[in-house]
């Protein structure tokens, strides 16, 4: 394995850039604030499973194509936030029933969450990018372990602290809705919010220069 200097260097650069809030904790924050807490857990673990695609990709070397083939970068980047796009229109048009509830709001939007949370971060490029480029940094190729298992390692570690700042953000953002959900004005307007969130990331992926 890499030195210990280079781990200490690794741990505490990773949870830096785990903390700053990105797309995938704005992401679980949305379907927190629209579908509830417990969608937004389910939509932390489907980006954390999502996550492990990059960290192999990285390990094969895959995640170089996105350098060596710009147009497919921009492909997918644009199905990406496309997809984004579409999930925030979606909660736009969610209808609410009388007594504003969303329909099975438990587990047919917790389900529903997982799954879309998935495709969202297999789908978005930069996150392979991250990983060739931010990995590298701290394998040791002198190292016991073969760099391949290297990447590995260290990318289940970086999947595991994102996740647990996705997970902070989801209680968070559960935490502040608690108090409003018997509220049905109010939980039309977090549904709206939490489609307003989604689809301005969608925007910002589609607009991203790189």
């Amino acid at each position: 394995m890499p030195s210990t200097e280079l781990l200490i260097a690794f741990f505490v650069t990773t949870a830096i850039f785990a903390y700053i809030p990105g797309p995938a904790m704005l992401y679980a924050a949305a379907q927190t604030m629209a579908r509830g807490r417990w969608s937004g857990l389910t939509a932390a673990l489907g980006i954390h499973l999502g996550g492990y695609v990059h960290v192999l990709a990285a390990a094969t070397g895959l995640s170089v194509l996105f350098h060596a083939v710009p147009p497919l970068y921009m492909a997918v980047k644009l199905v990406g936030a496309l997809y984004l796009i579409w999930l925030g229109v979606s909660l736009f048009r969610a209808k609410i029933q009388g007594n504003g509830t969303l329909p099975a709001i438990e587990r047919k939007s917790a389900r529903r969450a997982f799954f879309e949370s998935i495709t969202v971060e297999v789908l978005n490029p930069k996150t392979a990018i991250f990983f060739m480029a931010f990995l590298p940094q701290f394998i040791d190729a002198s190292a016991t372990l073969p760099v391949w298992l290297q990447f590995v390692v260290l990318g289940t570690i970086v999947n595991l602290m994102f996740s647990s700042a996705d997970i902070v953000c989801v209680f968070l953002a559960g935490a502040m809705i608690a108090r409003l959900r018997r509220s049905g004005r109010a939980q039309r307007l977090m549904q709206r919010a939490g489609g307003a969130v989604l689809v301005g990331l969608g925007v910002h992926v589609a607009l991203q220069k790189s």
